[in-house]
């Protein structure tokens, strides 16, 4: 009866608060209602031990107690995610800003590598199943609000190609090229001969094929490499979704390695998720400590200030931010509801571990950009030190089709 009082203390605890959609089954047949309607997720407890993840609900303690098994939920993802970051809001107190921490990880190429590739080469099949055709990973740019996923990312990869003014038969590097869709575009459309490189064999393998399937193979190129083994010259330079990965303590050798690559009147944009703590701190309510252990093996998002210092201490001067919080919130969505939708299908291409956590960090994620406990932002740069009459007079070019 231990276990059984303490959930109970616990649920009228929570009640007090709010009156939550969420039931919980009990190993004992007992079901505890947080509210008198219908709810739309249930929690079934199998084992009274099980109990421990509820009683401290972070968002660490309950993915984990999700992912392994240990509790089984029934219900959409993104109204799991909600309850449970009320059940954390009701229960915990948090250290500092919403509970967060920074913690300090230690990268190598080696460590960033194995990193990469256990994030990304789940399977190409996998990523296929709830991305766009185009199979871009990364924040899409709702232009007007109502455009479908993939005709968003093709607005966003135009959006980012506009704005640092690619020409035909400039050289473009993309750091981070995923699948290959950004170097595709800018050859196709903007005529640039195009470096993409990425540590993920299945997404090098892929985007060789999709390069070659183009015909142009006379004029993108994909590499498996570490950026820091980068050498040449670039007149443009991308990274979209990539700097999440580099670390806080290395982002001076990556903008230094961004900056001695760039052509002197060069411009390169970084695109990337930020921490809105200004310390970067992680995200609220242990769903940091979740990401790091089951998702991206030691990612670490800094914060715009930290970003934007570092760029002008290594040589390069910020021309263009914009946030596009509100579109990753939106993408997140998206992908949360096509991975709801072909839940069978991935179901048949990964265990059922790995399609957990998948779960709950896509939903989770869309979850996270509409609380501000993320960011994304786009930031245009060029080399310091340089006259002010390459520098557009406003914005307006950038919008004008």
């Amino acid at each position: 009866m231990f276990w059984e009082k303490r959930l109970e203390h616990w649920v009228d605890h929570v009640r007090h608060h709010s009156a939550l959609p969420l039931r919980l089954e009990l190993w004992n047949g007992q079901h505890l209602d947080f509210g008198s309607h219908t709810p739309q997720v249930t929690v079934r407890v199998p084992y009274a031990s099980a109990a421990a993840y509820l009683l401290t609900p972070s968002l660490s303690n309950l993915g984990k107690a999700y992912v392994e098994g240990k509790i089984e939920i029934e219900g959409r993802a993104r109204e799991i995610i909600s309850i449970g970051s009320a059940l954390a809001t009701y229960t915990l107190k948090p250290i500092g800003k919403l509970g967060r921490i920074s913690r300090s990880i230690r990268h190598t190429k080696k460590k960033d590598e194995e990193a990469i590739q256990y994030h990304y080469d789940v399977s190409n099949e996998f990523y296929r199943s709830w991305l766009d055709d185009n199979m871009v990973y990364s924040c899409a740019y709702f232009e007007n609000g109502d455009e479908d996923i993939g005709t968003a990312q093709l607005k966003k990869i135009d959006h980012i190609l506009t704005k640092i003014r690619v020409r035909p038969g400039q050289r473009l590097l993309d750091i981070g090229c995923g699948w290959g869709a950004l170097v595709i575009r800018a050859a196709q459309k903007f005529g640039a001969h195009c470096v993409g490189i990425t540590l993920s064999k299945n997404q090098y393998l892929l985007a060789k094929e999709k390069v070659e399937r183009a015909g142009l193979a006379d004029r993108v190129e994909i590499r498996l490499q570490d950026y820091r083994d980068l050498d040449g010259r670039f007149d443009r330079i991308t990274s979209v979704g990539m700097f999440e990965h580099v670390g806080l303590k290395n982002l001076p050798v990556y903008f230094s390695k961004m900056q001695s690559l760039l052509e002197d009147d060069g411009v390169a944009m970084n695109h990337g998720i930020t921490s809105t703590d200004i310390n970067s701190g992680e995200a609220a309510f242990g769903g940091g400590e979740f990401i790091e252990q089951y998702v991206f093996p030691h990612g670490e998002l800094p914060h715009i200030s930290l970003v934007l210092r570092t760029m002008q201490e290594c040589g390069l001067e910020t021309l263009d931010v914009e946030s596009l919080r509100r579109h990753y919130a939106k993408t997140c969505s998206i992908w949360a509801d096509n991975f709801e939708t072909n839940a069978t299908a991935i179901h048949g291409l990964v265990d059922d571990r790995r399609f957990r956590i998948w779960r709950m960090y896509l939903a989770g994620s869309s979850y996270a950009f509409d609380q501000d406990w993320i960011s994304l932002f786009q930031v245009v740069c060029r080399k310091s030190g340089r006259g002010v009459t390459s520098i557009p007079w406003s914005r307006g070019y950038m919008y004008a089709h």
